[in-house]
This record gives structure tokens, C-alpha cells and sequence, in this order.
């Protein structure tokens, strides 16, 4: 085992300078920020990834012609982190907002057969800037239009700072609110699986009620959906990629981090295979599980504590046409096993017909299921949903399959979430299951590992990068 200070292993770095060095664990979107975030003020940075690519679980591969992402993405106006990393790579221009939210949602269970409604926003202060789309919903009745608006202003009137709120389920919460099973699965659902990746009954209602408030009772746009019209590699990867190295970070993939130490004089060893690192400060941005193996004893105040915090599955479904099927960028489904339905025909690179990827969240039945009951089950679904395809045939067919995608919101999930700090001083951890405020999603990702950085900064005695305030004020 060497000692790397210099020379070109993972720990290179020329000339280091006591206090001015760390090591981040992780590349995944935490990870990258909290690398861009150090550096940007002057420290040294090594980044350490077990893959042989960036990006954590949003990222790209190839299938034959196909550049397929493992999963769709999308980010809130609202997300002002994740939109402050996308200018911090020169990637805003690749994953646009829409100029206004609007999101075409078809139920396939009328009598007369399916029925589209939208749920979109007029240029109208909150909460009215969602009236006209509620009064107008054509998948709820009339009076439960009525009980949702009041709902919603129930809502608005929590304290996102009540700890009560986490300890209550939002299921509950809503069925006392005069919330019907209909209104639950045609809206409050709706928006909450996709964006949670649990159902009402199964969520902390802090976390609902941060999301709600925040996405849709807040500013008029912050609900406007962003995508990537790219693949994901592109942005996590590449342009990720070339922002580090832009401002110096050393960057080794392929490098998995066996274990972390911390000597007399403060200062940590990363051990990796067949060598180790030594530096000031050390940020883990990796899974909670990954982070709890990695813990040394004493960092934090019950660890076991992080083996108590939930995953849920997202599965995807990849289906290529022959021929156009949609014509709008996404979809929602009522009805249907079906949730979300996107078009990644000019993102993939396909030349002819269409590729759709339906995002499965919250997918426990069926993320473990065989690919041939998964055709099965979703191609008929298809073709009750969108009637062009029941002409056209499918070329391909295939899943993608993330079993712990996220950390559950459950009801008492936010005392399981560590903040940055640790009791280990110079040992900071960032992910999207660490203590945001947020659930398990891009900007959560971005949001921790900017919290680890100010931390690592703050005990370093490096400056704090003013980029940094402008996203905690933008919040």
C-alpha cells in the first residue's frame, strides 16, 4: 500500500497543502456538486466512483443504436439546486422547462371509452393559477373538484417545521380532509407516486405536504416540468465530466472505496484497492447502506439508524414502435397499471418509428417480474391507452429495473435522515437520503451535497462560494 500525494493515483495532487484537500466518495449528482462546490473555493479535490462512468442512478447506456437512460428524470422550476448544477455544467440549454405546466392525463376507464384532461396553470397568482384546470378536470366529479381545493388549502396552512407532520401518514391526512379514493388516485396520487415514489397511504406527510406546498402552492411555475432532450450521459456524465476536470478535480472511476480512517492528527486515509489516499476531509456521497459500511465507529449517534431507512423500486418499461404513436412529449394514465408515459425517440437517436418509456414508480409487484409477463401485462395497457398502437408493431421490448431507487418516504423517515455533519470532524455525508427536506429526487441530490460542502468549507476555513447562497436564497 503507498501513501498517494503525488504522482498520478487516485490521491494525486502536486505540491497539496495541509487544509486544503478532500476526498469525495461518490459520483453520482451529490457527489458531483459537493466536488464542484470545494473546488470552486479553492480546495483540492479527488473524486472517487466505484463505476466506470458518473452520474449514480440517473445515466445512460447503450443498446445497439439506442442510447437508452435507466430511467426518466424530470426537475420543477422549483428545483432551484438542481437548476443552479445544470448552469454550473452548461447543461441548461439540453434539459428546457416548459413555458407553462401542462400535463394531458388519460383515464381509460369512462364507459365512452378513454377521455383526456390536463391538469395545467393560467398566469394567475396562487392558488388561483390552478383554479380554471381543477374546476375544468374532467376526471373527478363536481363535488370532489370542491373538496380538493379546500384540501389543498389545508395544505398550504401546515408547518413544514412540525415535526408531528413526518410522524402521519398522507393517505390519512387526506381521507380526513374529505379526500375520496377517486380524488386520491385521479390527482393527489397522480402527482405524489411520481414525484415520492410511494402511494398517499405509505408517505410521511411532511414530505407530501413539502412537495405539495412547495411545487404547486408556492409560485405560480414552480410546477413547470424540465427533462433532459438528451440522453442523461450526456449531462451527468460528459458535461459533469468536463466541469470537474475544468476545475481541477481529479476524477478515478473503476475506484471503489474499501474503507475511511481517521489518524491522531485529524487527518483521514481512504483505502481503495491497492492504495490509499490522504486528505483533510472526506465527503460520503453514497446509498445509506454503502455509508453505514463505511462509517467509522463513533461518527454518528446511533448509526444502525440509517439500515432503518427504507428503498422503493422504480421500474421502467422501454417499448420501440414502427411507427409514431404519441404525439405528445409525456403522458399520465388513469386506470391503468400504466403511471407515465414519455417519448425518447430524439434523445435515443432512433432514425424511424418511436420509443416510449414508462416510468413505474412505487413498483413493488412488478419490479421483480419476468420480462415476458412484464410484455404481457404493459403492451395491452398500451393499446387501451394510446389506439395507434394497436396497429403498429413493437421492434423492441425491454426493462429497466432499479430496486432500491430511492429511499422510501415513510411516515417517520425524517428522524432517520443524518444531516452533513458527523461526529467525526472532516467527515461529511451528502445523498438524496440525507437530511434536505426534500424526497428522494435530483435536487435532493444536488441539495446535500452543496449542504457537505459548506460544512467541509466552514471547517476547512475556505470561503463559501457565493453560487452557493444564491441557491439557499432561490429556495
Amino acid at each position: 500500500m503507498t501513501d498517494r500525494t503525488d504522482g498520478d493515483g487516485p490521491g494525486a495532487h502536486p505540491t497539496a497543502e495541509p487544509g486544503r484537500d478532500a476526498v469525495v466518495v461518490g459520483g453520482g449528482l451529490a457527489g458531483i456538486t459537493a466536488a464542484l462546490a470545494l473546488a470552486d473555493a479553492g480546495v483540492r479535490v479527488t473524486l472517487l466512483e466505484g463505476r466506470p462512468r458518473l452520474g449514480g442512478l440517473a445515466f445512460s447506456f447503450q443498446r445497439g443504436d439506442l442510447t437508452v437512460d435507466n430511467g426518466q428524470h424530470v426537475y420543477l422550476r422549483c428545483c432551484t439546486a438542481y437548476r443552479w448544477f445544470l448552469d454550473r455544467i452548461d447543461g441548461t440549454a439540453l434539459a428546457p422547462l416548459q413555458d407553462r405546466l401542462d400535463v394531458p392525463v388519460v383515464d381509460v376507464t369512462r364507459p365512452e371509452g378513454r377521455r383526456l384532461g390536463r391538469i395545467r396553470r393560467d398566469a394567475l397568482p396562487v392558488p388561483l393559477h390552478l383554479g380554471r384546470s381543477l374546476a375544468t378536470y374532467p376526471h373527478l366529479p363536481l363535488a370532489d373538484r370542491a373538496r380538493v381545493g379546500r384540501a389543498a388549502l389545508a395544505l398550504k396552512g401546515l408547518d413544514l417545521a412540525d415535526p408531528t407532520l413526518d410522524a402521519q401518514d398522507f393517505g390519512g391526512w387526506l381521507a380526513a380532509h374529505g379526500q375520496s379514493a377517486r380524488a386520491i388516485e385521479a390527482l393527489w396520487d397522480l402527482v405524489g407516486v411520481a414525484t415520492l415514489n410511494a402511494f398517499a397511504g405509505d408517505t410521511s406527510l411532511g414530505l407530501a405536504a413539502m412537495v405539495f406546498k412547495t411545487g404547486l402552492l408556492s409560485d405560480p411555475g414552480a410546477a413547470d416540468i424540465g427533462w433532459a432532450h438528451v440522453p442523461l450521459g450526456e449531462l451527468h456524465d460528459r458535461l459533469a465530466r468536463k466541469a470537474l476536470d475544468s476545475a481541477g478535480v481529479r476524477i478515478a472511476t473503476r475506484t471503489r472505496v474499501t474503507s475511511i480512517s481517521q489518524d491522531d492528527n485529524g487527518r483521514w486515509t481512504v483505502q481503495v484497492p491497492g492504495d490509499r489516499v490522504r486528505t483533510d476531509a472526506v465527503v460520503l456521497a453514497v446509498p445509506q447502506h454503502e455509508t453505514h459500511a463505511l462509517l467509522p465507529d463513533g461518527a454518528l449517534d446511533d448509526p444502525g439508524r440509517l439500515t432503518r431507512i427504507g428503498t422503493a423500486p422504480i421500474l421502467n418499461v422501454h417499448v420501440v414502435y414502427d411507427r409514431r404513436v404519441l404525439d405528445a412529449p409525456f403522458l399520465a394514465a388513469l386506470g391503468t397499471p400504466v403511471q407515465w408515459v414519455f417519448d425518447r425517440t430524439a434523445a435515443s437517436g432512433l432514425k424511424d418509428g418511436q420509443y416510449l418509456a414508462l416510468s413505474q414508480s412505487a413498483a413493488h409487484d412488478d419490479i421483480d417480474a419476468p420480462v415476458a409477463d412484464l410484455r404481457e401485462r404493459y403492451l395491452p395497457e398500451l393499446q387501451r391507452l394510446l389506439p395507434r398502437t394497436r396497429g403498429a408493431t413493437v421492434r423492441d421490448f425491454f426493462v429497466t429495473r432499479e430496486r432500491t431507487a430511492t429511499f422510501a418516504p415513510a411516515p417517520g423517515v425524517a428522524r432517520l435522515r443524518p444531516g452533513a455533519r458527523t461526529r467525526a470532524p472532516g467527515l461529511y455525508l451528502a445523498g438524496a437520503w440525507t437530511a434536505t427536506g426534500w424526497p428522494a429526487t435530483m435536487e435532493s441530490a444536488v441539495r446535500s451535497g452543496i449542504n457537505a460542502a459548506d460544512a467541509a468549507l466552514l471547517a476547512l476555513g475556505r470561503p463559501r462560494p457565493a453560487h452557493l447562497f444564491d441557491v439557499e436564497e432561490a429556495a
